[in-house]
């Protein structure tokens, strides 16, 4: 994501499965602020405990500075269950969003065009 001075702000995602703890939560949070991202997902096949939850809320909220100012909850817990459910990530809206650019389609070559030094149907 990148804010209203264009730079780039990373969310991270951590997937757990198993039996989770907030302790695991607790390590995302500090991984949020020293890598320092704009939000952090934590994903789990089991629902979040109270203590989780709350580890959650305890990380704050993030606010956005590019188009529309808006606010997000900076650690998020979903389920896999939320997310079949159509759930998604609370972030800016797509087109506020700014990824990697992609690198340019390489020209295909035809294969007459190409002169090869060898017969390549027939092995050296």
């Amino acid at each position: 994501m990148t804010d209203r001075e264009g730079e780039t702000t990373p969310i991270i995602i951590s997937v757990k499965g198993g039996h989770v703890t907030a302790s695991q939560v607790r390590d995302l949070r500090g991984v949020i602020e020293r890598e320092e991202a704009a939000i952090g997902v934590f994903i789990t096949l089991e629902a979040p405990t109270k203590d989780m939850r709350k580890e959650a809320a305890d990380a704050g909220i993030w606010e956005y500075t590019g188009i529309g100012n808006t606010k997000h909850p900076r650690l998020q817990i979903l389920t896999i269950e939320d997310l079949l459910a159509g759930k998604k990530i609370d972030m800016p809206a797509q087109q506020d969003i700014r990824s990697f650019k992609q690198a340019p389609k390489a020209k295909s070559r035809k294969s007459d065009d190409a002169e090869l030094p060898f017969d390549a149907a027939q092995p050296k």
